[in-house]
């Protein structure tokens, strides 16, 4: 394919003579000098290797060729117009719209509140969250359906920015008539004997905490799944059995028929951050949302 070497400048010199009818008339509408307009509408005709323009004392007329590239460039100018008008629509659409991607113990416990704060400083800003498992998170970060993402996963993947907001530890959940209720720590070897409600094999939290517990000799045995902490949750104030689950999750929304106990040997960590895709600036917006999220994480209540 023949390179165009034409530039916008020298396009819209051309039809600005070619409407005005004279060069005088070119340069004011442009704001430009009568010799710049000349030093376009001449590199103009060089490239293309045509004379454009009949140039007399009195007017300035098109040449056939002249006329059949004015035909040209106009609807080019008006693609132009077009598409630059869409891109700038598009944009003033994403100004006043943010997605959020983040795993269900943050769309639960933390980002409501942040939307909240949000919605109250930026009244038209329209606000979607995803809540999804950890791998969904990811992968709308990466796609670009979210701005940005709320997980515990990412900070080792090569397209993506890892921001670290939180560090939590997995506690211990149960009822707050459970025989171990009233102690402010417990082992794992203290659970072997309950039986216990988890998260699906496959999520990122049942994953986390089978890394963690892989060299112990003895297993607490899960008697009780659900696909999400939520779920897991209601099964132990059900009375079903206790779960292992991130702190984060029994700050709010929890009832107070639960009661969190710390875990150690091992105690096992996760770090929440904000994900985005790598190299990406944020948009205002989405800037007043994590300005949001920090103002929340230092309001949060501890359960130490």
């Amino acid at each position: 394919m023949k390179r165009i070497n034409l530039t916008l400048d020298e396009v819209q010199a051309f039809v600005a003579v070619a409407h005005t009818g004279s060069f005088k008339g070119a340069a004011d509408a442009l704001f430009i000098s009568q010799p710049a307009l000349s030093r376009r509408i001449d590199k103009l005709e060089q490239v293309l290797e045509v004379r454009l323009l009949e140039r007399t004392t009195r007017r300035v007329a098109l040449t056939p060729e002249g006329q059949e590239f004015l035909n040209h460039a106009e609807r080019g100018l008006s693609a132009l117009r077009l598409g630059v008008d869409e891109v700038e629509r598009e944009v003033a659409r994403r100004a006043a719209r943010l997605t959020v991607a983040c795993i269900p113990t943050v769309a639960s416990a933390l980002l409501p509140r942040a939307f909240a704060r949000l919605a109250a400083e930026h009244p038209g800003l329209r606000l979607r969250m995803l809540d999804e498992g950890a791998p969904e998170v990811l992968r709308a970060v990466q796609s670009g359906e979210a701005e940005l993402g709320l997980s515990f996963t990412g900070a080792s993947h090569p397209e993506i920015d890892f921001q670290p907001l939180l560090t939590e530890d997995y506690v211990l959940a149960l009822r707050t008539d459970h025989a171990l209720a009233q102690r402010s720590v417990l082992t794992w070897r203290d659970l072997l004997a309950e039986p216990m409600v988890a998260v699906a094999g496959d999520s990122g939290n049942r994953v986390l905490i089978d890394q963690g517990l892989s060299r112990l000799k003895q297993r607490p045995v899960v008697q009780f799944e659900a696909n999400h902490v939520a779920g897991a949750l209601g099964l132990v104030e059900a009375g079903l059995g206790v779960a292992v689950v991130p702190r984060l999750a029994l700050t709010v929304g929890a009832g107070k028929a639960l009661v969190a106990v710390a875990l150690k040997q091992p105690r096992i960590e996760r770090t929440l951050g904000l994900i985005t895709r790598q190299g990406r600036r944020l948009g205002g917006p989405a800037q007043a949302l994590v300005k949001a999220l920090r103002i929340e994480l230092s309001k949060r209540p501890t359960l130490d």
